[in-house]
């Protein structure tokens, strides 16, 4: 049955996407090419719009399918009228699709950063771009040895795509161990947590950077599946018990709004003592949720 299950979830998320995709290619199209601004606007709105049916499509056929996996403890006062930084421990790669499932029209619509090779995805690469996902363009130590002048010019990409979320309430995830968990990376990397590894502020630093008078809150989610976290295909066919879910609403300092991560080395210690004591919270409730007889 969980096969069964699987090949179906699979051909509903297939088709769904298909569809929406289209649709959606056709509302970009109208936005590339009428450069009247009241109206870009407009197609934007429209665009998230067919996002927010996708993943609600995505979510129903899951919950109709697989029945309620997904638990949520009761949720902070939610606005999608403002803008969230969203931050969550990284654990697989049913990440996306859970964190879709709980804020969906809750908040602003999620966008996150993506590789910049991921643009050619087969049409969820040509969505993301529709949808003014932020791309980054990373340059190898090889590729910087060799041409310098490129120093910093993906950070400055990332940094302008951030600016374009100025003028509509947005939703940044970020998952700021930059990688997703392990037990081999952990140890590896000889984290302090007990659940998580070492967090990464540059992400972080960038949005608010670039969105500080507008970004001023912070929801901080913790996910943690039982027993252990799916693969994507485990996702689809059910295979997995739950994923229980804590959001946190914070607020952020103002002493770290609109500053300057490339240059400012004082703001870039303040904001990682100011991550670190968070990932210790974020720790700390992993150990709880952890802890507890039933998960």
């Amino acid at each position: 049955m969980k096969f069964i299950k699987g090949v179906l979830s699979a051909l509903i998320l297939l088709i769904n996407t298909l569809v929406m995709v289209t649709i959606l290619m056709l509302v970009a199209l109208l936005k590339l090419l009428i450069p009247i601004r009241v109206l870009r606007v407009l197609f934007s709105k429209i665009l998230v719009l067919i996002a927010e049916t996708w993943v609600a499509i995505n979510s129903l056929s899951f919950r109709c399918i697989h029945g309620s996996k997904i638990e949520t403890a009761a949720l902070p006062e939610l606005s999608r009228d403002d803008w969230y930084l969203v931050v969550a421990n990284h654990q697989s790669v049913t990440d996306i699709p859970v964190l879709q499932a709980v804020f969906n029209r809750r908040i602003p619509f999620l966008k996150f950063f993506l590789k910049q090779e991921l643009i050619w995805v087969p049409f969820l690469g040509l969505a993301w771009w529709a949808l003014d996902f932020p791309f980054m363009k990373r340059y190898s130590r090889e590729t910087l040895a060799k041409k310098p002048h490129l120093k910093g010019k993906d950070m400055e990409a990332t940094r302008k795509s951030c600016e374009q979320f100025r003028h509509f309430p947005t939703s940044v995830i970020n998952f700021v161990e930059g990688t997703r968990f392990t037990p081999t990376k952990h140890d590896k990397q000889n984290s302090p947590y007990r659940y998580l590894l070492k967090p990464k502020a540059g992400g972080v630093g960038f949005v608010l950077g670039a969105l500080g008078e507008k970004m001023q809150t912070l929801l901080l989610v913790t996910l943690a599946y039982k027993p252990k976290p799916p693969t994507m295909w485990q996702y689809l066919s059910g295979d997995f018990e739950k994923v229980r879910i804590k959001v946190e609403k914070i607020a952020i300092p103002a002493s770290l709004l609109q500053k300057n991560y490339m240059t400012d080395a004082k703001f870039k210690q303040e904001l990682f003592n100011w991550l670190e004591q968070m990932w210790y919270k974020q720790d700390s409730n992993l150990g709880d949720f952890y802890g507890q007889s039933d998960i």
